[in-house]
């Protein structure tokens, strides 16, 4: 005879409605499709919203310094070994590197094969460049690079006073209390992210407000491929590094759901740098890892990036019916290696960095950048998402290589 537990309490069952109206992601895809109607339809207001987007960046921004320099100190000396940060470092910029340069060759191959330049200039329109092509001629400075790139900053700061943390007598009790105000700050950004829905909403119709929808039919050939290479990369190449692991790209473009549409709504990958350090840690990567990895990627690991500047200039050579040579198209790749690595962080510096490559090669007149900022924009959403896959998958694969991997059941994300 079965006989039931009178103590055991079932909770009920949750609505479908009610599921979805209380998830994040539902309110922040419905803010981007208001946000794509209010600047179809009503271009001046949707303008006006511009104010909403950035001021939530902004907020977003003032979680990032804490975030990352918690993130590094607290994992650096709580692993109490000096040579496995030095370790993770090394691995970390030497993944960044071949992954780089492997998604310039995709956007160098697509474009040779797809021709997105082969159209009639004459019905292109022309933007303003001039504020890009001043001052191209001068060289890549890493200082300067440095100076203007305030993750990369915090990240120095956090590394060296993580490691002198090692050294304290009162290590214990200062790491107690980095503890509890990690926790405080965390706690901060959750219910900051109840704002996301307002900074989609706002990013949204400001760009299709401003640009219109109408800009993207001339170059619509280029952001085709823009966004066919990118889902490439995605998914061949970071899906097959992952898979090496035994873990499925669409568990994790699924479980970074809400991360992925805050980016598209907001073009901007800052915005979700503290959530995904914190999801990485929730997933089962360590703290040291993520603390490494995320910060240096958002610096040095700029996968869409590297293919929408690579996709660039062999646009605009087949614009302008410019034939380059094996040994010039080397060139690019070799000389983006470099200057897109100063592609982070600051606006505009996607336009300085193809500015520079122009410049350098001496083919390709550096005025053909005008025929991309009308739609630039567009492609910008791609860029950022593609950025934030490229960081998360480094992080994994990082965790992954160090044995640093705490397998949870969250969602679930493994395969196995």
């Amino acid at each position: 005879m079965h006989i039931t537990n009178p103590q055991k309490t079932f909770k009920p069952k949750k609505s479908v409605f009610y599921t979805i109206t209380t998830n994040l992601t539902f309110w922040v895809l419905i803010a981007i499709i208001a946000g794509i109607l209010l600047g179809h339809f009503s271009p001046e207001n949707g303008v006006k919203m511009e104010m909403l987007g950035k001021r939530f960046i902004d907020i977003i921004k003032l979680f990032i310094g804490p975030i990352i320099f918690l993130t590094i100190v607290l994992g650096i000396s709580g692993m109490g070994n000096l040579k496995k940060v030095g370790r993770i470092g090394i691995k970390a910029l030497g993944y960044f590197e071949v992954v780089s340069t492997v998604a310039l060759a995709i956007g160098v191959a697509v474009a040779y094969f797809f021709k997105p330049g082969k159209i009639d200039r004459s019905g292109l329109t022309f933007g303003d460049a001039s504020q890009y092509t001043k001052g191209t001629a001068e060289h890549f400075s890493w200082l300067q690079f440095f100076f203007s790139n305030f993750t990369l900053q915090v990240l120095v700061a956090a590394i060296v006073c993580g490691i002198t943390l090692n050294f304290y007598k009162k290590r214990e009790q200062t790491i107690l209390v980095l503890e509890r105000f990690s926790k405080v700050v965390f706690t901060g950004l959750k219910y900051v992210m109840y704002l996301a829905p307002i900074g989609a909403f706002g990013g949204m119709a400001y760009t299709i407000g401003k640009f219109g929808l109408g800009t993207m039919i001339p170059l619509g050939k280029l952001m085709l491929c823009v966004y066919l290479t990118m889902a490439l990369f995605v998914f061949l190449v970071l899906g097959s590094i992952l898979k090496y692991y035994k873990i499925s790209i669409l568990s994790i473009l699924k479980y970074i759901k809400e991360e992925l549409l805050l980016v598209l709504g907001t073009s901007s990958s800052e915005a979700a740098l503290p959530s995904i350090m914190m999801k990485l840690e929730q997933m089962g990567c360590s703290k040291s890892v993520v603390g490494l990895v995320i910060p240096t990627g958002y610096s040095f690991n700029l996968d869409g990036t590297s293919i929408y500047l690579s996709m660039s200039v062999i646009f605009l050579a087949q614009l302008y019916d410019v034939h380059l040579s094996f040994f010039e198209i080397l060139s690019i790749i070799g000389i983006l290696m470099i200057t897109s690595k100063g592609a982070a962080g600051v606006t505009g510096s996607g336009f300085i960095v193809l500015a520079s490559t122009l410049t350098a090669l001496h083919k390709i007149p550096v005025e053909g950048l005008a025929f991309l900022l009308g739609v630039d924009k567009f492609m910008s959403e791609a860029r950022a998402i593609t950025n934030l896959i490229g960081n998360t998958v480094a992080t994994i694969v990082i965790s992954k290589s160090e044995h640093d991997f705490t397998e949870l059941n969250l969602d679930p994300v493994l395969e196995e």
